[in-house]
């Protein structure tokens, strides 16, 4: 697996806030965490999303709830807590990862 983007104090804020794993019919989803993460690993890098390392699972199933989320306001929450958390000497949080 790549290297992770999220502290396990990180992910304990924003575990709450994402839809849950289980639930609805089908096949059972992957876990939330790694799915953020990709979504982390593919804005940050700026690498298209045909380039997600495999550890991460098949990009469209990562790019698919990417855009569920987004079109609920998930991802604009999850940005403004990344924002709470962010070390300034960083810089800025790309607003890219909202997609509106």
């Amino acid at each position: 697996m790549t290297r992770p983007f999220l502290t396990d104090e990180l992910w304990k804020k924003l575990e709450p806030v994402l839809p849950p794993e289980q639930g609805g019919m089908g096949r059972r989803r992957r876990p939330n965490r790694p799915m953020v993460e990709a979504v982390l690993w593919k804005h940050w890098t700026g690498r298209p999303w045909r380039h997600l390392p495999a550890a991460f699972g098949p990009w469209i199933s990562v790019y698919t709830r990417f855009v569920a989320w987004s079109e609920r306001g998930v991802w604009r929450t999850v940005l403004e807590i990344l924002k709470q958390e962010a070390d300034p000497r960083c810089g800025p949080l790309e607003e890219a990862i909202i997609r509106d």
